[in-house]
């Protein structure tokens, strides 16, 4: 109907402003007024996401409130704020960006999904994930009917149908895999069944979803929706057979260790914008092009990880924020009023979790599952997260859901995820066990000949070719029992995608073996490991664990107390650098060893590695080593000696140990209060040890026992030099004995103790490895246990500046 008045639009914002010097508020214009609204969002989320670290919450669950905040639920009710910040001229914009990180996060979350992978659920895990598809799926049509006579009544009956079936179905691969690893359940059969249960669940909702917009069109005919669905089919088709050769021509010409040419991650990316122009012009939406695109990349190589590190930073650390902030200037909680629509929220919240959760206990118990593990699968399977609003928002933008409905959606995939982790926390907790009691639990045992269990770590694979010279030299003889070491990958989870896709790669976490099957494994490590086990009479188990450093440790010693370990031996925190001199590597990890001495279950080794045999293994046949023990007294010391002696049995390994003492004629009151502090009843145990050691020496000509008498730590640190062309020293960390107290204890690493901090400090000169030992004691007291709660402001950093 035509009108006399005229209607005067705002004009469209410029992109740059002329500055505040010029007369331009750099809020009316859409660059400036993005960096405002990119670096609001990325402060609150960040801020949310700390104050909720202490429950253990996904970052999703803080980018929810965050978006939910800025919007007109909370800070938006200042309508002077509202139109500043996010004026409606600004919104196309911000969607704009907020979409198209999306987009490329959908690529990402492809690249996680492993088809192959699919192919191998096992039929417990199929069955779970089509029950916890198909009964919240059929309860979410239930609920449409109640909503539609209500506060959707305006709704198109067969779309507002599909969408509450599948905004009711869906579990968040991304972020179960996160609760999981948190919670330590990677490690479980519930871990493996629900990340396996997921990838299925979240495979079936992107169809479903596919469906659901494919019926949610203009309505000029339902001809059109078949159109939609089949086009889309036909270029998902089209896709499988054109995208994978050409995907794989490019990872072939993409080396291990080697960087990715520039044009192949531009290739991929632009294939990617062209997979998601071709969906949204198909209908179905760009969303759809890009996930594909992910699906069909291939995992294996360092293509896949090369894509991520180029994308993920940028797009999950600033353009995805924007995108919950998009949904929650949609969500309007005012809306949700009276008691009609709060009953309607509890409905859909009941219906969401009864569905989840009945569903998948009946058919987890039906698959022999104990109830609590059943229950425990429920409620992982209830996780809701960014597919979610994804759902909301498109079924928002196409007149599917309104104002009020869209609220109450929101609010249930809030809710549902913030239960899981506490829920799952309160009835499942494995990481929890009481710790086994067994008998090894020092290398220091009655019976010498029985078998050593050791967890060895490492972060890289630079300390690869030591550890693995370092098992050879540890093996003993054929008649001592085997050797069995549980070499164990430690990798950081951080709040990045791919540490995801790491999660989704390593299917075990810290106790399965990642090659205990058939299948060969590509990873490097693995083939070292298994090359090394051939050789050698070594019994070699590579294992990862995958968690935040700040619990890095309980990983460790929950396996090695699982495991029956006699010691974990662990990587300094620096590496060797060409010059030869100590660098930090990461700071962090220093706090791992600290918290693994102060907890472990048995005896704790830590290795400063300075290339043991070299940069490769070495043979047993070509094995010449000589190790040097410096024995001052104590349990740590007796525990050195011991793991020395049990290398000694190898052929080709020379073994020295040398004992010292104290002058007699050497008088001093400190000396001697320290003498009456350190020594009672050790010294005793000191002299049997020794006495029974060297009995052993006499029928061992590869062993070499010297006693010897010094004044001072000036001449005890001389004779430690004559001993500086050896291959490995072994020392205890926290030797006793009145010369240990007259030892310079000015080095930096309290941890490693004062023996140790001397033979990697500057002023002593050698190439030789170190391996610093703590014996097993429960409680830990005295001085091993104040060494580890001192903060060191030096942190050894003159070995780093030399």
């Amino acid at each position: 109907m035509a009108t006399n008045g005229t209607i005067k639009c705002p004009p469209p914002m410029k992109a740059t402003s002329n500055g505040i010097f010029q007369g331009d508020d750099p809020l009316h214009f859409a660059l400036p007024l993005l960096i405002v609204q990119i670096c609001l969002v990325v402060v609150l989320t960040r801020v949310l996401a700390y104050l909720l670290r202490p429950l253990r919450q996904p970052r999703v669950i803080a980018e929810i409130i965050g978006g939910i905040l800025l919007g007109p639920s909370a800070f938006g009710r200042n309508q002077k704020y509202l139109h500043a910040i996010f004026p409606p001229r600004s919104l196309t914009v911000l969607d704009t960006i907020a979409n198209l990180g999306l987009l490329f996060f959908l690529f990402l979350v492809g690249l996680e999904l492993d088809p192959k992978a699919l192919r191998r659920t096992g039929k417990k895990a199929l069955s779970i994930a089509i029950a916890g598809i198909s009964v919240p799926f059929a309860l979410g049509i239930g609920t449409s009917f109640v909503l539609r006579a209500t506060i959707s009544k305006d709704a198109s009956q067969g779309p507002f149908l599909v969408f509450m079936g599948v905004a009711l179905s869906i579990t968040a691969f991304p972020v179960l895999a996160r609760i999981l690893a948190e919670l330590k359940l990677l490690t479980t059969d519930v871990g493996q069944v629900a990340m396996s249960a997921a990838a299925v669940n979240d495979m079936a909702a992107w169809i479903l979803l596919a469906l659901a917009i494919a019926l949610s069109g203009t309505g000029r005919s339902p001809t059109v929706s078949v159109w939609v669905f089949l086009s889309g089919a036909g270029f998902i088709v089209l896709c499988i057979f054109l995208a994978p050769p050409i995907f794989k021509w490019m990872a072939r010409r993409c080396p291990h260790g080697e960087p990715v040419d520039e044009i192949y991650i531009c290739g991929t990316l632009a294939a990617v914008l062209a997979a998601g122009f071709v969906t949204d012009v198909i209908g179905i939406h760009a969303l759809f092009g890009a996930f594909v695109m992910g699906v069909l990349v291939p995992k294996e190589g360092p293509f896949a990880g090369a894509l991520v590190e180029k994308v993920e930073d940028l797009v999950s650390g600033l353009f995805l924020p924007l995108y919950f902030v998009s949904s929650g200037l949609k969500t309007n909680v005012a809306t949700i009023q009276g008691a009609q629509s709060w009953g309607l929220l509890v409905l859909v919240i009941f219906t969401a979790c009864v569905g989840k959760i009945v569903g998948t206990v009946v058919v987890s118990m039906c698959c022999k599952v104990p109830y609590k593990e059943a229950l425990t699968l429920g409620f992982l399977m209830n996780t809701k997260g960014l597919v979610e609003l994804i759902v909301l928002n498109i079924g928002k933008d196409r007149g599917v859901l309104n104002d009020q409905t869209f609220a109450i959606m929101v609010l249930m995939a809030l809710f549902t995820t913030f239960i899981t982790t506490p829920t799952v926390m309160s009835i499942y907790k494995p990481a929890r066990m009481s710790r086994s009691d067994y008998k090894h639990k020092t290398v220091l045992r009655n019976k010498t000949n029985s078998q050593l269990r050791l967890l060895t770590c490492f972060h890289s694979t630079r300390s690869i070719p030591t550890l693995i010279n370092l098992m050879e030299a540890s093996r003993g003889t054929e008649n001592s029992g085997r050797l069995l070491v549980y070499a164990m990958h430690l990798k950081e989870l951080s709040e990045r995608s791919s540490s995801i896709l790491m999660v989704h790669k390593a299917r075990k976490n810290g106790l399965p073996f990642w090659n205990k099957g058939k299948d060969s494994d590509p990873n490097q490590i693995v083939i070292a490991f298994e090359a090394f086990q051939h050789l050698s009479q070594v019994t070699v188990r590579p294992t990862t664990a995958i968690s935040t450093l700040s619990n890095m440790h309980e990983d460790i010693c929950t396996s090695a107390a699982r495991k029956k370990v006699a010691m974990i031996i662990l990587p300094f925190h620096k590496h060797q650098r060409l010059d030869g001199h100590l660098e930090t590597t990461r700071a962090d990890l220093r706090h791992v060893n600290r918290k693994v001495l102060e907890h472990a279950p048995c005896s704790v080794g830590i290795l400063v590695d300075r290339g043991l045999g070299g940069a490769s293994h070495v043979s047993a046949s070509n094995v010449d080593y000589t190790i040097t023990a410096l024995f001052f007294g104590g349990n740590d010391d007796r525990e050195a000696l011991s793991y020395g002696a049990r290398m000694a049995e190898h052929p080709g390994i020379t073994f020295n140990v040398v004992r010292f003492a104290v002058d007699p004629k050497v008088v001093g009151d400190a000396i001697q209060l320290d003498m009456n502090d350190h020594r009672g009843p050790e010294a005793g145990n000191d002299e049997e040890f020794l006495r029974e050691f060297k009995e052993r020496v006499l029928k061992d000509g590869s062993i070499k026992f010297e006693e010897t008498v010094v004044s001072d730590g000036a001449e005890a640190m001389n004779v430690m030099r004559m001993y500086s062309r050896c291959n490995l020293f072994l020392v205890g960390r926290m030797p006793e004995g009145q010369l240990v107290a007259a030892l310079d204890k000015k080095s930096g690493c309290t941890e490693l103790g004062p023996v140790a901090n001397l033979l990697i400090s500057s002023e002593f000169s050698t190439t030789a490895s170190v391996l610093v030992v703590q014996q097993y004691r429960r409680p830990l007291t005295g001085d091993s246990l104040d060494s580890l709660k001192v903060e060191d402001t030096a942190d050894g950093e003159s070995s780093d500046s030399q």
